[in-house]
């Protein structure tokens, strides 16, 4: 529970999640968006200041105080001035906006639903007229996930996957403007493993399947119903998405150990420039190589980079690999801020900067060269970037916080979760005013005492001082 760092020797390879899904299978046999809303960055607010990545900026956090000593009555460790809230929790109905524990919840109306298990990457778009939208992937393990105990399982595994429906999917929260619930549904069902993603700039949601053969799906966030398959996007471990919407290129992580990172340009006539979205029906699936000094050299300066269509874009990548393409040791969360796209590889601990301008890449963030008071970070998964520059890195495991990087480089934590250290953070996103955050605990729930400690999911809200 404490927020002193994990010293690099004693890491653990595997994330918690990672460690849990081993467990189960083994138990069980088998239009343009503000920079606040839009998931994967790349909104209209991302070039107010100049430069590129964070260059010029001083951060929304930069005042940030230390966590008080104590959790809060929901288990969470908050500097002075900020507040949270438990909005949703597996398998009940969640909760209307101001309720104590044994208020009324969210009853009755069409398309109402009990929170789905196993919470995890979500955001947040605005409701014309006011209010938002909270959407978050349900990240049931399937059979397709027999491939992440092993590549030799892939082609079983995927095949077992197209035979055998999944139980993961997508369900939403409806916000009126006041922070009021006023509706849950569903808009993706039948699919496994749905990790991360994003809320696109033309307002839809992509949900990311993270096995071999996982795919990902369009979803629309206004209306209950079922998402569309974009197999052009690839067959691999998906984990999240950024969107470059003025170059027209997709940016992918894939979480594995040889995992790659991954860009998709559509063709002309897949996103013609007259055209506000595409159709992501067509295009070129490539993966990126690293030249100069390669991704060893990228810990202490920028290397340049070259893309490379992938061999076969039709077949699980992890079994059609090209050996020039750079390995990324476990593709977690990405965001695109200011021509730079952020994104984290777990496990290595580290978050890197892609400068799609510079064409170079670099590490920015190493947990074991990283010098106090800055080796605060660990479990580095989730990840958003704040219109001011602030980096937030949610943790898999780690010390369950929610870490800020400021922009000029010092680390602050920004909040921590007691009592649930077999989970994770995710799902992290701010509400269209920029005054409420919020953030899952993949596997946390009700300790039975009036509590919270493990489970099978829940979401929290944080609220943010008026000073900030």
């Amino acid at each position: 529970m404490s927020s002193m760092p994990v010293a690099p020797g004693v890491l653990n390879a595997e994330s918690n999640r990672r460690r849990f899904l081993k467990a189960l299978f083994f138990s069980a046999g088998s239009a343009s968006l503000p920079a606040w809303l839009v998931a994967c960055g790349g909104g209209d607010d991302d070039s107010d200041a100049g430069g590129r990545g964070v260059e010029g900026l001083q951060g929304r956090f930069a005042s940030l105080g230390p966590l008080r000593a104590e959790p809060d009555a929901n288990g969470v460790r908050t500097p002075e001035g900020f507040s949270t809230r438990v909005v949703a929790i597996a398998g009940e109905l969640p909760r209307a906006a101001g309720m104590s524990a044994s208020g009324p919840r969210l009853t009755g109306g069409v398309g109402s639903r009990p929170w789905h298990i196993l919470n995890d990457g979500g955001g947040v778009i605005a409701r014309p007229g006011g209010g938002w939208i909270y959407v978050s992937n349900s990240e049931v393990p399937g059979t397709g996930n027999l491939s992440q105990l092993g590549s030799q399982f892939s082609v079983l595994g995927n095949l077992l996957e197209s035979l055998v429906p999944g139980l993961g999917g997508v369900g939403v929260l409806v916000f009126d403007a006041d922070g009021t619930i006023v509706d849950s549904y569903s808009i993706l069902r039948g699919t496994t493993f749905n990790c991360s993603g994003c809320i696109t700039p033309w307002g839809t949601w992509l949900s990311c399947e993270e096995f071999s053969g996982g795919r990902v799906w369009e979803c629309d966030p206004f209306t209950p119903g079922q998402g569309v398959p974009k197999p052009a996007l690839g067959f691999f471990d998906h984990e999240a998405i950024a969107i470059d919407a003025q170059r027209r290129i997709l940016y992918q992580t894939e979480d594995r150990r040889d995992g790659r990172f991954y860009r998709f340009v559509p063709d002309a006539a897949d996103w013609p420039a007259s055209a506000a979205r595409p159709a992501l029906e067509s295009g070129q699936l490539q993966a990126m190589v690293v030249g100069g000094a390669g991704v060893a050299g990228a810990l202490t300066s920028p290397q340049p980079v070259s893309w490379k269509n992938v061999n076969d874009p039709q077949r699980a990548q992890d079994q059609v690999r090209d050996p020039e393409t750079a390995v990324f040791d476990g593709g977690e969360g990405i965001w695109l801020f200011r021509d730079v796209v952020y994104f984290t590889t777990k496990n290595d601990e580290r978050v890197w900067a892609y400068d799609t301008v510079a064409e170079t890449v670099e590490v920015i963030y190493d947990l074991a060269t990283a010098e106090p008071p800055n080796a605060i970070l660990s479990g580095v998964d989730n990840l958003i970037v704040t219109p001011q520059g602030d980096i937030l890195v949610a943790e898999d495991g780690g010390d369950m916080q929610v870490v800020v990087i400021l922009p000029s480089g010092e680390l602050k934590p920004l909040l921590q979760i007691v009592g649930q250290d077999i989970s994770e953070i995710a799902g992290i996103s701010f509400t269209p005013d920029g005054k409420r955050m919020y953030f899952t605990s993949d596997r946390g729930g009700r300790n039975g005492s009036g509590g919270y400690g493990p489970g099978l999911g829940m979401l929290y809200e944080l609220t943010l001082p008026d000073t900030l």
